[in-house]
C-alpha cells in the first residue's frame, strides 16, 4: 500500500497532494509550507514527530485533521486522474507572482485551462472586476461600458464567472477578442454556474480558466469566500461595480484592501438595495470613485507613479522623485 510519502516525492506531487487532503486559505498549513516545503509537509503528517512552529496540542490537532483525509489510495487515484490537467506551482514562470503576496494564505497550487501566459503580466496590466448576481439592466450596463474599454486598451480582466456582473466581464473581454481570467471556486472540471459552462469553455479557449481547487471539487460557500483572495492578489485593482449592502462581492474587496491594492467602486441610484453595498465603500472611503474605464486606468497609473519626496536646501524646498539618487 503506497503511502503520502511514496506519492510526494517533488515539490509539484507534494503540493497537489496537499490540495487534495488540505483545505485553501489554512493560515497553518500555509505557514508550514513556506517553512519547510511540500515534500517536508507531507512527511511530517505521517511522522509522529515535533512540527516546526507548533507546539504538541496544535501539531495533534493539525495532524489528525489531515490524515482524516489521507487515504493515499484514493489520492493516487486521484493523481493519476489529474495527469490530463496543467498544474501550476510556485517554481512554474507561468507562477502569478502577485499571489506570493498573501504569504501563508497562498494557494498550494493552481489547475490551469487555457493561456498561462497570461499570469506572467505585472498586476498592473490585471483588473478584476466583480459585482452582483442579480445585477440590474445599469450594473450589466457600466459592467459592460467598462470592460469592453478596458479589454480593448489591452487590459486582462479577471472575474469569476457568474451570473451577472462577471458574466458580463467575460462576455465583454471575449467580444473584443480581449484577455480575460475566470477563477473558479470548483475543479476547472466541473464549471460553475452551470448555466454558464459555454462562457466558460470560451474563456479557457481564448483567456484562462484557473481554480485552486483539485478536478472534481464542487463549490461551497467557504470555497466562493476563499476564492476572493485569489481575484484581489492577482490584479492591481479590483472594481465593484454593483453589490448590495451583504453581498459576498466586498470580500473580495476587503481582501483586495488587505492586500493593500487598489479598490474602485460604482456609485449606484441611492434608491437601489443593489448598489448599497458599492455606496458604503465610496462613503467610509475603502474605493475610489469608478464611473468609466478611464478612471480605473487613471487608478492604476497613480499607483505606479514615482512617489515624491520633499527635500529642504535651505530657505529653497526641491521636489524630487524619492527614486533620485542625491
Amino acid at each position: 500500500m503506497p503511502t503520502l510519502s511514496n506519492l510526494a516525492k517533488d515539490e509539484r506531487t507534494a503540493r497537489q497532494v496537499l490540495s487534495l487532503i488540505g483545505t485553501p486559505n489554512d493560515a497553518a498549513t500555509g505557514a508550514l509550507l513556506e517553512r519547510v516545503g511540500g515534500v517536508e509537509l507531507i512527511a511530517l503528517i505521517e511522522r509522529d514527530t515535533a512540527i516546526p512552529g507548533m507546539d504538541r496540542v496544535e501539531a495533534a490537532v493539525w495532524r489528525d485533521r489531515l490524515q482524516s483525509r489521507a487515504n493515499p489510495d484514493q489520492v493516487a487515484s486521484r493523481l493519476l486522474a489529474e495527469n490530463d490537467y496543467r498544474v501550476l506551482v510556485p517554481e512554474d514562470s507561468e507562477w502569478p507572482a502577485a499571489l506570493n503576496d498573501l504569504r501563508e494564505r497562498a494557494p498550494y497550487a493552481l489547475w490551469a485551462a487555457g493561456h498561462t501566459e497570461l499570469l506572467t503580466a505585472p498586476p498592473s496590466h490585471l483588473i478584476t472586476i466583480t459585482g452582483a448576481r442579480a445585477a440590474t439592466a445599469y450594473g450589466v450596463r457600466v459592467a459592460e461600458d467598462i470592460s469592453s474599454e478596458l479589454a480593448r486598451n489591452g487590459k486582462t480582466l479577471v472575474a469569476g464567472a457568474a451570473y451577472g456582473v462577471e458574466g458580463s466581464v467575460h462576455r465583454s473581454a471575449l467580444i473584443e477578442s480581449g484577455n480575460t481570467i475566470a477563477v473558479l471556486a470548483s475543479g476547472i472540471d466541473r464549471p460553475y454556474p452551470a448555466g454558464h459552462a459555454d462562457l466558460i469553455g470560451s474563456v479557457s479557449r481564448q483567456g484562462l480558466v484557473l481554480s485552486e481547487l483539485p478536478p472534481g471539487v464542487s463549490p461551497t460557500r467557504q470555497r466562493f469566500l476563499d476564492r476572493s483572495r485569489i481575484l484581489a492578489a492577482l490584479s492591481g485593482a479590483t472594481v465593484v461595480v454593483e453589490a448590495g449592502f451583504r453581498s459576498g462581492t466586498l470580500h473580495t474587496a476587503r481582501e483586495a484592501e488587505l492586500l493593500g491594492r487598489i479598490v474602485g467602486a460604482v456609485p449606484g441610484p441611492v434608491t437601489s438595495a443593489a448598489s448599497a453595498g458599492t455606496n458604503h465603500l465610496l462613503q467610509d472611503g475603502s474605493a475610489r470613485v469608478v464611473t468609466n474605464a478611464s478612471d480605473v486606468t487613471r487608478m492604476l497609473d497613480s499607483a505606479n507613479a514615482p512617489r515624491r519626496s520633499v527635500i529642504h536646501l535651505g530657505a529653497s524646498r526641491a521636489v524630487l522623485p524619492s527614486n533620485r539618487v542625491l
